[in-house]
């Protein structure tokens, strides 16, 4: 566990208790959050993270949200490091409306807390073993204005980690209102099908990720054609590759769904290039 923690801007021992049952991020999940990478004590697509949080608290209309731009997180993050002795790590900075009222709050005060998990390496690996998903579709996930963004209403993700868990699942896969592949638990998700590469498309509800944009901008530039689409779930029976994209790990490919499985050959081209990065 990491030795401390920035809360508001003041660093503290991680395990300090901060929260009141009061907080609209435990009462409500009023909030949202960023999961981010730091390598060699440097955080990386900052000026992605900062533009996806942005956007996010602004939706929200969460105040302050000029303010935490890519030079805040930078610095937020590196001083944490520092910190916490540490030069490779995964974060989370978690952004709540700090004010008191019921569903409606009484301001738009902005606080946030960011923690911080060692990793031994300043590179991202492709799992060796495939990972064995299913598709969720008993919660449905709504297509909205705030649906691209992480926010701390995650009860979807909840049940569906439970379902993952209740059937020994790597991951699954979570389906739109529309019943058209949308993500997965924790990450957003590609096909590899007749020699281009599919995602679904923002308007279908996915999380806008960052790991996401890299990777299309990766393949792209490697002459494979990127297609942001409608899914229908159907095309996991005939697809060749499979494979899903966080910030935290990079590229996880995906070795099999009911019967099917896949390759792997694009998820190693793309995960060495995002490692040249």
């Amino acid at each position: 566990m990491p030795a401390f923690i920035n809360f508001n801007g003041e660093i503290l021992p991680s395990g300090t208790n901060l929260l009141s049952v009061a907080n609209r991020g435990f009462k409500y999940g009023d909030g949202l959050f960023e999961s981010m990478r730091l390598m060699k004590g440097k955080l990386k697509f900052v000026d992605l993270h900062a533009e996806r949080l942005q956007k996010g608290m602004k939706a929200l209309q969460l105040d302050g949200y000029s303010q935490m731009d890519a030079y805040f997180l930078k610095e937020k993050a590196e001083e944490l490091a520092r910190r916490n002795q540490a030069k490779h790590a995964r974060l989370r900075l978690t952004v709540y409306r700090d004010a008191e009222g019921f569903y409606a709050p009484s301001q738009n005060k902005t606080g946030y807390c960011l923690e911080l998990t060692p990793v031994d390496e300043p590179r991202y690996f492709l799992n060796e073993r495939g990972l064995i998903m299913d598709i969720y579709d008993e919660v449905p996930k709504a297509i909205n204005i705030l649906s691209n963004y992480k926010t701390c209403n995650s009860m979807l993700y909840v049940m569906a980690g439970l379902y993952k868990t209740r059937n020994n699942l790597d991951e699954a896969f979570i389906l739109n209102q529309s019943g058209n592949l949308c993500e997965s638990i924790s990450a957003n998700v590609f096909v590899l099908y007749q020699g281009y590469l599919y995602t679904p498309a923002l308007s279908e509800g996915c999380i806008g990720g960052v790991m996401r944009q890299v990777v299309m901008d990766i393949a792209t530039k490697q002459g494979i054609p990127v297609v942001e689409a409608q899914i229908a779930p159907e095309i996991l029976y005939e697809a060749e590759e499979v494979f899903i994209t966080n910030a935290s790990r990079g590229i996880q490919w995906v070795m099999g769904f009911g019967i099917k499985r896949y390759f792997n050959e694009m998820s190693k081209v793309l995960m060495d290039e995002l490692n040249k990065l």
